[in-house]
Formats: C-alpha cells, sequence, structure tokens
C-alpha cells in the first residue's frame, strides 16, 4: 500500500538520510512531501515551508529533525494528523512522542531505510 508522507527536516544533500528516504520513498512508489522552511524545491519535487502548509491528508510523518528543534514543531504534527510518525535515528524525543501518542498518533523509533529495505514500511 502506498502512502503520502512528509519528511520533516529534508535535504538536498544527497548524502544526508532524509535525501535518501525521500529518493527511497518515491522508488516504493509513496506520494513524499519534503518539508523544509529554506528549500524551495528538493529531489525535484516542491518543499513544504511547514507542517502547517501541507494541505494533503497524510499517512505517515519521517521525522529527520533534531531533538532540540522537535519541540516547536509538535503543534503542527498535531493539527496534521498523520496515522504515524516515524523518528529516525538521532531524531528520538520521548516527550514528544508520548504527546502524540496522547492524540492517537502512532509512533516509532526506527530507521525509514531500514523500513523500506526490509518491507516493513
Amino acid at each position: 500500500m502506498t502512502e503520502t508522507v512528509a519528511v520533516l527536516g529534508a535535504s538536498p544533500k544527497a548524502e544526508r538520510y532524509s535525501n535518501q528516504a525521500i529518493h527511497l520513498l518515491r522508488h516504493y512508489g509513496h506520494t513524499v512531501i519534503p518539508v523544509n522552511p529554506i528549500q524551495r524545491e528538493i529531489a525535484g519535487l516542491p518543499v513544504a515551508a511547514s507542517l502547517a502548509t501541507i494541505t494533503e491528508k497524510v499517512d505517515t510523518v519521517t521525522v529527520y529533525v533534531s531533538p532540540v528543534h522537535l519541540e516547536p514543531l509538535v503543534d503542527g504534527l498535531l493539527a496534521l494528523k498523520p496515522t504515524r510518525v516515524i523518528f529516525n535515528p538521532g531524531a528520538e524525543h520521548p516527550s514528544v512522542a508520548a504527546r502524540l501518542e496522547k492524540a492517537g498518533i502512532a509512533t516509532e523509533e526506527a530507521c525509514t531505510l531500514v523500513l523500506l529495505r526490509t518491507r516493513q514500511f
């Protein structure tokens, strides 16, 4: 089943895991919405400046933002109401995860790249 996936902390740099996730998600047929307040386009895709600017229904948000920068984004995650949020390695934030879970949003600490390659996405 394909999903609409927001990549929070999307980077135009090919060596970044968020950039690799964009390409791999597309390879597996998912609709990808890169989210970055500075970039306008990444991997040929238009970039959402924030979670609040996304108008589509999002199934999954995959997080590549440092925990110190994640707290101010919680309200945007809650308003977006994705089915789940994946905290990639280095982005784990237990208190944010708890707030999302309380709101009925499933959370997972996992690597999106591994989940895709092992068909667990």
